[in-house]
């Protein structure tokens, strides 16, 4: 990843941008754009967790990001990329001379952590100095890379949902919600700056996670010393060093070398079934039974049908350790014995004239029109306000950025606190869909674990 200091915002954009500047109509003087998660009929989710902003401003758009220096470097690039002298190199200047390499730009947002419904404006952008008109889409490449942590951000979200409804239907309580789903996305991803900006957007729904990179994402860009935690855990590497004959030595290994705290064993190295009942149930069987609640040995499945697996395995544990019955009527196993499972595990947006594009093969992309806002209706729903038609006391979209400067910051915790459940999500028929009969959740706030 290149580093900060390297970092030339110029050349953040598509090619084509930089010969846009030459084609609005004369007397242009304000563009003003928006970014929304389209409605589409048939649609996965019907409601976005927003978050990921307040890094890609502060690591790239804020303070002087134009340099003389940075202006002949793009000059140059674009003219071998183009093969003709098309980069504004006058204008660039004029950011850097007028505003000191500031972008006179204003962008407003709604706050990091808000859910909003699909089809709403998200933040706008547009610029402050009308002599800079082109420069509010020039910026628009790097903004809409907000997808990632969004989807992220909300596909965890609906792992919380279903987890809490289950949690809560055979336990009675939503206790250690926010450590039921582990992060192991870091090597999954396509980049280190990928596995910063996910694993920082899992972490607005859990406390769970081995992905580093997000943690120090949380620590650098929103406020929180440390948001996530893990515990000791076997990989196959360390099980089979050991060799098939001695997996058992293996397996006590990671007794001996962590007594206290629970530590993770992933035992289907060569057989998972025989490892829980040869092994964990009977040769390390006191061992197992030693230990305690809070220092739990968790055995790891890692390969097969999840479900299949699962069953199986808690069968044969149950058979070698016993069970007991909670206050629902479930079988629990014992305190010092649970089991996580780490594989294959997935969920089944001066003159003012509103112009908005209306691509007849696809209505879903048509933009919105004129000056926006956001705002809750009188029957407690998130709506968008066109054409400037809004109050500016119900906004709920908030100034973030204007001229280079951050206005407006927000910790993992405040963002945790407006991402968490509501009532309405542990419903079992609500899962991100359509909902026209209840206002609850706008009401209802559910425990949501302890962050």
């Amino acid at each position: 990843m290149m580093a900060a200091q390297d970092f030339n915002f110029l050349l953040a954009t598509d090619s084509y941008k930089i010969t846009h500047y030459k084609q609005y109509p004369p007397n242009v003087s304000k563009v003003y754009s928006y970014f929304e998660c389209r409605r589409k009929k048939g649609a996965q989710f019907n409601e976005v967790v927003f978050f990921g902003l307040q890094y890609l401003l502060k690591k790239y758009l804020a303070g002087p990001v134009v340099t003389e220096e940075k202006i002949q470097q793009a000059k140059v690039f674009y003219q071998m990329h183009f093969k003709q002298a098309v980069f504004d190199e006058e204008g660039w200047r004029k950011v850097l001379e007028k505003y000191d390499g500031r972008l006179p730009i204003r962008i407003k947002a709604v706050p990091e952590g808000k859910i909003i419904p699909r089809g709403n404006v998200l933040f706008t952008v547009e610029n402050t100095d009308p002599d800079f008109f082109w420069l509010t889409n020039y910026i628009e490449t790097m903004l809409v890379q907000m997808w990632y942590p969004i989807t992220v951000a909300t596909i965890s979200r609906e792992f919380k949902k279903i987890l809490a409804k289950h949690l809560k239907a055979t336990t009675g309580s939503l206790e250690g919600l926010d450590i039921k789903l582990h992060d192991f996305g870091y090597r999954g991803v396509s980049s280190q700056e990928s596995a910063a900006l996910g694993g920082a957007a899992h972490l607005v729904n859990f406390c769970s996670t081995d992905t580093v990179a997000g943690l120090l994402m949380a620590q650098q860009y929103y406020g929180c010393p440390m948001a996530g935690f893990s515990i000791p855990a076997a990989e196959h590497s360390t099980i089979i060093s050991w060799g098939k004959s001695r997996e058992k030595d293996a397996f006590e290994c990671l007794l001996d070398q962590f007594p206290s705290g629970p530590v993770a064993v992933v035992s289907d190295s060569y057989d998972i079934f025989k490892a829980c009942k040869h092994i964990w149930g009977d040769k390390l069987k006191e061992r197992v039974m030693e230990r305690s609640e809070d220092s739990a040995l968790i055995i790891r499945p890692d390969s097969g049908d999840p479900a299949q697996t699962l069953l199986e395995v808690l069968k044969i544990l149950e058979e070698c350790f016993g069970s007991s019955l909670n206050s629902i009527g479930y079988k629990v196993l014992p305190s010092y014995l649970r089991i996580i499972q780490g594989d294959g595990i997935d969920l089944n947006s001066i003159n003012e004239m509103d112009v908005c594009k209306q691509p007849v093969t696809d209505p879903s992309k048509g933009s919105k029109r004129g000056r926006l806002s956001l705002r809750r209706n009188s029957d407690g729903f998130i709506e968008t306000v066109e054409r400037g038609a809004g109050k500016p006391e119900e906004d709920m979209l908030v100034t973030v950025f204007e001229n280079g400067t951050i206005l407006q910051e927000y910790t993992l915790d405040e963002i945790r606190k407006a991402a968490q459940l509501w009532e309405e999500d542990v419903s079992p028929s609500q899962h991100n869909k359509e909902d026209s009969t209840t206002l609850e959740i706008h009401q209802k706030c559910i425990m949501n674990g302890v962050h």
